[in-house]
């Protein structure tokens, strides 16, 4: 059985100065006093993202041992021998399609899928890769990520940064949900549109929503409104999810 799986929207809900400071008990759990590798390759400067990270979450959290994966000499080397006691990995945000490429072509990608046993966390880009596909992502393709399968920690797809059409703007684009429509003219599995400030904790067969609130899409029947505190465990053995 996978370990457990904490996937964020994104770093802070909205009006919040303090990333991550919405979340400090789920984080202290999931985290313990585990060393964290961070996985910075959604984002452009490696080393400045890995640094905010490490401070937000030092801020929040107080000691926390983060790492820059992307620091190692062979990063899925390091990954394939953590201590799943002792170390735990989180996958930044950023754009999920570059991620996808670059964890691909270091080879961080295969050894996140055999290291099931290590503890996941992941935030926007980060919890789309945990995902079976990334194919719900909001992101633009700029580069061609080599694939769109993704980890599968969990088996429903996760849109985060989820937005409610505003009924007031002049946009005449598809709104989110239309998008996700257009998703499920093609494909059956679920889709769990995070709004800020949500997460989603897998603990073996156990699924939660907490945070916020979210939003249930899935294919021939109407969205569902999703409480925080919300038990979603039944997703975990629904059928084309």
């Amino acid at each position: 059985m996978a370990a457990d799986s904490l996937l964020f929207s994104n770093s802070r809900p909205p009006g919040a100065q303090v990333p991550f400071a919405h979340a400090v008990a789920p984080l202290r759990e999931h985290l313990g006093s585990r060393t964290v590798w961070f996985v910075p390759w959604a984002g452009g400067e490696l080393d400045d993202y890995t640094g905010w990270v490490g401070d937000a979450l030092r801020e929040v959290l107080g000691d926390v041992d983060l790492r820059g994966l992307h620091r190692e000499p062979d990063p899925a080397a390091t990954l394939r021998a953590a201590d799943p006691e002792r170390e735990t990995v989180f996958v930044g945000g950023g754009n999920t399609f570059r991620l996808r490429r670059r964890l691909g072509d270091n080879g961080v990608l295969a050894a996140l899928r055999e290291r099931t046993d290590l503890r996941y966390a992941g935030a926007s880009a980060g919890s789309n890769l945990a995902c079976p596909t990334i194919r719900t992502t909001n992101d633009m393709p700029i580069v061609e990520p080599g694939g769109l399968d993704a980890l599968a920690r969990i088996p429903v797809q996760i849109n985060p940064h989820y937005l409610d059409p505003d009924p007031h703007s002049t946009h005449r684009g598809e709104t989110r949900e239309e998008r996700i429509a257009e998703f499920h003219e093609e494909n059956a599995v679920a889709v769990v549109g995070l709004r800020e400030g949500a997460w989603l904790l897998r603990s073996g067969e156990r699924l939660t929503l907490d945070g916020y609130t979210a939003r249930l899409f899935r294919r021939g029947q109407e969205p569902a409104e999703l409480a925080a505190g919300t038990d979603v465990s039944w997703l975990l053995a629904t059928p084309g999810s």
